[in-house]
């Protein structure tokens, strides 16, 4: 806990300090001969020969309340994927089911503010694959990452968070309920982040090499191209972990992202099950045999007569604005505007920014 408390020390300087001593005590209670000879700053070897006790009172104080657990890089349970990235935290404060971290996992990730397709995709991916007993991984943050939390809650299968702040606080606040229902329905929230720590722009990109390094594959349902999703997808290729991608429109800047990671060798899928089948020989033993699920273009059962199709034919896959779905129907605009909205409510069309609408798939 000290270690973990000293500040500038880092994870690669803790394995340093501990590859010197296998009696963390020694150093502690005579560090001057071992600080010699190590690589460290003046102001880290400063630190720890006056290490912060109250601090580490705190953290040992969070560890005595329920379902809070530490794992070092040194314990059975520390994950086997992640202990073989080239940067492994040197502790995960983990919240919950700390063996989750050893389940074959899928991390989906995206931007924090997705269309509404984008949002329904991902939490509908993560419902399959949860279903089929992989455990999803994400960062907690809104938008994807949060639709593909709910996504895997719904199908009561497990799910990861993995944060950029102590496990004693919850970023963004709006997902307190997420939080707390991940942990509740037996899924875990983790950080390498003591208790206390608070939300700061360098501790995501740290957050993203744990989430891909987690997992045996990172999904980006909707990105642009200056995203830190595309971080994570970067972190999981030079992990050695495979990168998927689902394309979207080209008129839509979220789908930029995903096209470049495709360009540069992530696999398109459509599916989940195009995922399941990708990795199915590490996930054979966790694979229900649930029929091809075409997520989320499976045809519809629901009937809708012949002027409702008439206008569906008028809105593509592609945003169109309501003047444009007016003047190709011969439409009144008070029929649109009332055909549209019982459209949107059966899941047949899905609003864009600018008064805009565009077709789900679903029909």
């Amino acid at each position: 806990m000290a270690l973990l408390r000293t500040p500038g020390l880092g994870s690669r300087g803790i394995y340093q300090l501990l590859e010197q001593t296998q009696d963390i005590s020694a150093l502690f209670g005579n560090p001057s001969r071992i600080l010699e000879g190590l690589t460290l700053k003046p102001k880290v070897k400063e630190q720890l020969r006056q290490p912060n006790w109250a601090l580490v009172e705190q953290d040992l104080a969070w560890l005595e309340q329920p379902d809070n657990h530490l794992i070092t890089l040194q314990d059975p349970e520390y994950p086997a994927l992640l202990r073989e990235t080239a940067d492994p935290p040197a502790a995960l404060f983990v919240h919950g089911d700390p063996s989750l971290l050893a389940l074959p996992q899928i991390a989906i990730v995206g931007s924090r503010n997705p269309t509404t397709s984008g949002k329904k995709t991902a939490k509908e991916f993560a419902r399959h694959l949860a279903s089929a007993g992989i455990t999803i991984t994400s960062g907690l943050a809104v938008g994807i990452d949060g639709a593909s939390h709910q996504g895997a809650l719904e199908a009561h299968g497990s799910t990861i968070a993995v944060t950029g702040t102590g496990l004693d606080r919850v970023y963004p606040a709006s997902h307190h309920a997420l939080a707390k229902q991940i942990a509740q329905q037996g899924g875990a929230l983790i950080s390498e982040f003591p208790p206390g720590t608070p939300a700061r722009a360098g501790h995501f990109p740290r957050r993203n090499r744990i989430i891909s390094g987690l997992s045996l594959g990172t999904l980006v349902v909707e990105a642009a191209v200056q995203s830190g999703s595309l971080i994570t997808a970067r972190q999981a290729t030079e992990q050695g972990r495979e990168v998927f991608a689902i394309p979207g429109s080209i008129h839509n800047p979220l789908a930029r992202g995903c096209h470049a990671i495709i360009r540069q060798g992530a696999k398109l899928v459509e599916t989940a099950q195009d995922i399941i089948e990708e990795l199915g020989p590490l996930l054979h033993t966790l694979i229900s045999e649930e029929p091809r699920t075409e997520i989320p273009n499976s045809e519809s059962h629901l009937e809708i007569d012949a002027e409702y199709r008439q206008l569906l034919e008028t809105i593509g896959y592609d945003p169109v604005s309501i003047d444009e779905i007016i003047a190709q129907s011969g439409l009144t605009a008070e029929a649109v505007s009332s055909m549209l909205l019982l459209l949107e409510l059966e899941g047949f069309v899905s609003p864009a920014p600018g008064g805009c609408f565009s077709r789900t798939g679903k029909a």
